[in-house]
């Protein structure tokens, strides 16, 4: 198929690769053209010096941009330009609102919008190991489903337009509270005196196991913070589904907590660290 690909940050960069690798006919825009051009001399392909020279023809136009803006900017100055029929696959975390809006967009374009946000971070983006929420018309999603199966373990249509996104805001809800739980349980067992290796493996195989804390008990008790999702980034999902939450009327009084607790880690010098350095805030000197 031709693919074209815009956003090569961390996650764009490998999940285009894995097109590429799968077969398909790939050209990429990245709004810093030196990423586009070291993509192409990693995997061939052609580089668009704008959107639209990139997504001249092709049948799948797949975003991985910033926001919302950047979303509605890339598929406005794309969408004259695809096949007829293709469908734009937007793997942003974005708001709903716009995840519809640009179904709508694209619909009088004569072409189709899924959002199709994703989880599992750099490492999944690098190992093809995503999980990918999709919101969207049942047969643009059949469409593009195979294609996108090349950087993904689990792909699912939620519904229509938004559902995608409405999605990952569950997910961010639930990361959010188990890595606030997790600092808490560490900092308690520092300050109680016990080892956390050992508390560690007392308890992550009962109830309280999680993937959080199979994979960042040991670097958060140690203070590394440099792996994958960044606080910055985490804040900008909490700020979407925080608005969304004032829409529909969800209380989220401790996902509202755990983002306050987030603006604290970023005061201490944090943006850049990973969401699990929620801890440093409870260890801060006082």
């Amino acid at each position: 198929m031709k693919v074209a690909f815009a956003g090569l940050g961390v996650m764009g960069f490998p999940m285009a690769g894995h097109l590429a690798k799968a077969g398909h006919e790939v050209s990429v825009y990245n709004r810093s053209p030196e990423k586009a051009r070291r993509w192409v001399e990693v995997h061939g392909g052609r580089m668009g010096a704008t959107a639209a020279e990139a997504a001249a023809g092709a049948e799948l136009l797949v975003l991985c941009v910033g926001n919302d803006d950047d979303v509605r900017q890339v598929v406005r100055e794309a969408l004259d330009g695809l096949a007829p029929g293709a469908v734009i696959v937007d793997h942003t975390t974005t708001s709903a609102v716009v995840a519809r809006e640009m179904a709508e967009v694209a619909a009088r374009g004569g072409r189709a919008f899924v959002d199709a946000p994703v989880s599992g971070g750099q490492a999944g983006a690098e190992n093809g190991q995503l999980t990918i929420m999709c919101g969207g018309d049942e047969a643009a999603f059949a469409r593009c489903e195979p294609v996108i199966g090349a950087y993904a373990k689990a792909t699912r249509l939620m519904g229509g337009p938004g559902a995608g996104q409405l999605t990952k805001m569950v997910n961010q809800i639930c990361i959010a509270g188990v890595v606030q739980g997790l600092a808490e349980g560490l900092h308690f067992a520092k300050r109680a005196g016990l080892d956390p290796q050992a508390v560690y493996e007392a308890i992550s195989k009962g109830a309280a196991q999680s993937w959080q804390m199979d994979n960042r008990w040991k670097t958060m008790a140690e203070g590394r913070f440099d792996f994958g999702f960044a606080v910055d980034w985490m804040r900008k999902d909490l700020g979407l589904l925080l608005d969304e939450a004032g829409r529909n009327g969800a209380s989220l009084e401790m996902t509202a907590m755990v983002d306050r607790f987030y603006a604290e880690v970023q005061a201490l010098g944090g943006a850049r660290w990973d969401t699990s350095s929620l801890v440093a805030r409870l260890e801060k000197p006082e």
